[in-house]
């Protein structure tokens, strides 16, 4: 399509009447096509399929409303001010987009890093930058998806940090094993610009607009400075582009395993060369990874080589981060802690009986057990925020206190669902000490005996529960621990290595998408009820879409809190059934005031 015809559709086209169905139909069925081809290796075909998408009309019109409305996170403007569009501006700027090799410098923005006073620098691309961003993802993400390795799970779509902590369930819970547990030293702000650009192979616009982005710099308060290497985070595309620099880190590693001679297996025999690269697991999440092997000599050779790896792209490893423990022994981990922590886990074997041992693959009793709960620093930083907010609620209403303290409960929860943190104690443990803040917020506003306790603890389910009364309807306190609730590390399903959302197999994943880590039991239902598609528009849901429940019938119009009542939407789908709701709503209060007379010429001509 050309530019004089995107033009003029970008101008005869409303916002609100775009047939959203067609468009992301259209877009996924070029993405499936590039995804293929990578697939088959036909470069040339990936390339004219990349062209075809970045000019399409519909890909830009897809990538606006991505960064403008899917985008549910908080409102952050780049240099150019700008947080958010209106649907005539958002029309505007589809007509706009093109790939000129410019870019506009990022604002730096600074967040702090959970449970440390350290802080993580960010970098705000425009608003017009970030579509773009958008276009050239959308177009170049699903040739990579093609090829990533399988342990490789962090900001791809399909999979989360749970699939790498199964993976690492699944390496050990059959065999004691030596770790490296590593982190790369800013990752992000030094990757070398000139070594990722030959990596990502493209030539000409699109080469030129990536290093635009990479060189584009940062402005932090007034300042600007220069990025001579590094990818800016916060960027619609930097997380792809980090994932490409360290792309083949796993390929080196399986190379090294093929190559070596004179491994041997845990009963002594000689391994051969499918065994030795079965024998090795490396599992990697963004910049964090894990190397897992039973002899303490192959790791170690595994640490040198990914060191000498990371050196050409200008990377190394963070020696403070970086240790070398055990999974069962404390004497044979450097620190003489067995154990270790990956993405908020503490993965962990203890010495059990028989009836309780993990087996090895030829059903023999190892004598542990494998337990993956919460790290301890994220239970300290968990009940420091629920301390927080009950500090900040000393004088305000249960209520008001209810409604802040359960978001946030319920997501902790939700993140370690699929963990062994029930067994372990750590969810009762969370609700005792929960508990005890409670107590001590209750009884500095009642100090008369037992009366705080009668007033604020009401029964719910045969269980005391912290509420606004003792009726059905009362706002409660969610609980860490529910009874009936599964949370166990072995019911968890890792996504196959070879999957992507690119695939086009939609049965497997709106099936996954029903039990991914973070999805309310709501939601899941609701997901399963709808066979994985959006009431609204017909669609199936992607993992990266933004899903919300919605009442049928409005609460306004008496609709009820029930299953029978909620429906799945996509994010937007969910704006434009509101604002179809509130002017049938106008329609009625406006057709309510008529008299009769008046009501009966309504009627009859609208």
């Amino acid at each position: 399509m050309n530019k004089a015809k995107t033009d003029s559709k970008s101008n005869t086209v409303d916002w609100k009447t775009i047939n959203w169905r067609k468009v992301e139909r259209y877009v996924f069925k070029l993405q499936k096509r590039i995804y293929e081809a990578s697939r088959c290796g036909d470069v040339k075909r990936v390339r004219k399929l990349q062209r075809t998408l970045m000019r399409s009309w519909s890909n830009r019109v897809l990538a606006v409303r991505k960064v403008t409305q899917d985008n549910r996170g908080k409102k952050t403007s780049g240099v150019d001010g700008v947080k958010s569009l209106t649907p005539k501006q958002r029309m505007n700027l589809v007509g706009i987009l093109k790939l000129l090799g410019k870019a506009k410098p990022t604002r730096r923005v600074w967040i702090p890093k959970p449970g440390r006073e350290e802080k993580r620098p960010l970098g705000i691309p425009t608003m017009y930058d970030r579509a773009l961003q958008a276009v050239v993802k959308a177009a170049i993400e699903p040739e990579w998806e093609a090829i990533f390795e399988p342990s490789s799970y962090g900001f791809r779509p399909g999979r989360s940090c749970h699939d790498a902590i199964q993976h690492i369930k699944l390496a050990v819970k059959s065999a004691e094993k030596f770790v490296l547990d590593a982190d790369i030293a800013k990752c992000f702000d030094r990757i070398n610009h000139n070594t990722l650009l030959r990596k990502l192979g493209y030539a000409g616009t699109v080469r030129r607009q990536i290093k635009a982005w990479l060189k584009a710099g940062v402005l932090d308060q007034g300042v600007f400075s220069r990025t001579e290497e590094g990818t800016p985070q916060g960027g619609v595309i930097s997380p792809l582009l980090a994932n490409v620099a360290l792309h083949g880190l796993e390929i080196a590693l399986k190379g090294y395993a093929e190559r070596a001679k004179g491994w041997k297996g845990l009963t002594g025999n000689r391994l051969s060369k499918r065994d030795r690269i079965q024998s090795l697991t490396f599992i990697r999440y963004a910049d964090d990874f894990v190397v897992l092997h039973h002899d303490k000599k192959v790791v170690l050779e595994c640490k040198e080589i990914i060191s000498t790896w990371l050196q050409d792209i200008g990377l190394e490893l963070k020696p403070e981060k970086t240790r070398l423990t055990h999974t069962l022994k404390d004497e044979l981990s450097e620190d003489k802690k067995a154990g270790f922590d990956f993405l908020g886990f503490h993965i962990l074997q203890y010495k059990v009986g028989k009836h309780k041992s993990d087996r090895s693959t030829r059903g023999k009793i190892l004598g542990f057990d494998t337990l993956i709960t919460p790290a301890k620093k994220k239970l300290d930083v968990h009940q420091l925020s629920i301390k927080e907010v009950i500090d900040r609620h000393r004088k305000s209403p249960q209520e008001a206190l209810i409604k802040e303290l359960n978001p946030k409960i319920k997501g902790w929860v939700n993140y370690y669902k699929w963990c062994d943190a029930k067994t372990n104690g750590d969810l009762s443990k969370q609700d005792y000490l929960t508990y005890q803040k409670l107590r001590s917020w209750a009884v500095s506003r009642i100090k008369k005996g037992s009366d705080w306790y009668i007033k604020y603890w009401h029964e719910h389910e045969n269980r005391k529960t912290f509420s606004t009364s003792k009726e059905e309807n009362a706002l409660r306190l969610q609980f860490h621990s529910q009874k009936g609730e599964k949370c166990s590390s072995t019911d968890y399903v890792k996504v196959k290595g070879d999957k992507s959302p690119y695939d086009g197999d939609w049965v497997y994943w709106s099936s996954r998408m029903g039990s991914y880590p973070g999805i309310l039991n709501k939601v899941a239902t609701l997901l399963k009820k709808q066979k994985g598609k959006c009431t609204h528009c017909g669609q199936y849901f992607t993992t990266e879409d933004v899903m919300e429940v919605d009442h049928i019938i409005p609460k306004a119009k008496g609709g009820k809190n029930k299953m029978n009542n909620y429906q799945l939407l996509h994010g937007h789908c969910h704006d434009e059934k509101t604002r179809e709701d509130m002017k049938v709503s106008e329609c009625e209060e406006s057709y309510d005031s008529l008299g009769k007379t008046d009501r009966a010429w309504a009627y009859f001509f609208g």
